[in-house]
């Protein structure tokens, strides 16, 4: 989406956010900084100030407002990305994450997180998150081609590898990961 869109009136800029949101809203960071088990459903009710019987129309289990909130990280993160137009998309996109690791508040990866929580398979979150991380590496793989880069899955792998341990590490260190060669990494990686 551009950023030239305008907002249409039957959804200004000004209206308060859903119930939805506001539970939303309040879940993801309390998942992102504390856990997804540390945090119990009442905790994320009376932080959103809804009612129980709302919050449940809304996420029939904590599973189905885990999963909700994992589609949304993926959405904050594509929203995050460089646009794959220019001469060097892979490059841009790489440079892009590791300025997002680089950033004060971030702690890690949000799908990783989710993997570490819940490690079975075939659990809805840890399929969810899964299912989010073959979409990155399809997005590298994919802006690779447009690079013209020799082997672009191998890139995208070896690209995809090297910025899990970047959030892994992030999340281990916080501010001080050793994260000073991570873009001359991706540079050699890239070729």
């Amino acid at each position: 989406m551009s950023s030239d869109v305008q907002n249409t009136p039957e959804a200004p800029a000004d209206r308060p956010p859903s119930a939805r949101e506001r539970i939303l809203d309040a879940a993801g960071p309390l998942f992102y900084r504390e856990g997804f088990r540390a945090v119990g459903v009442d905790r994320v009710i009376a932080e959103a100030g809804v009612a129980k019987a709302t919050f449940y129309n809304h996420f029939p289990s904590k599973d189905d407002l885990i999963v909700a909130w994992i589609e949304r990280a993926e959405g904050f993160s594509a929203a995050a990305l460089p646009p794959d137009d220019g001469p060097t998309p892979l490059t841009a996109y790489v440079a892009a994450m590791l300025d997002v690791a680089r950033a004060e508040r971030c702690l890690g990866c949000t799908f990783q997180n989710t993997a570490a929580e819940f490690s079975a398979r075939d659990h809805p979150a840890h399929a969810a998150a899964l299912a989010v991380k073959r979409r990155v590496i399809a997005e590298l793989e994919r802006r690779a081609v447009l690079q013209a880069l020799p082997e672009p899955k191998a890139v995208a792998q070896r690209l995809f590898l090297l910025l899990e341990g970047v959030w892994a590490a992030v999340r281990m260190f916080g501010p001080d990961a050793p994260l000073d060669t991570a873009r001359d990494a991706a540079r050699r990686l890239i070729g």
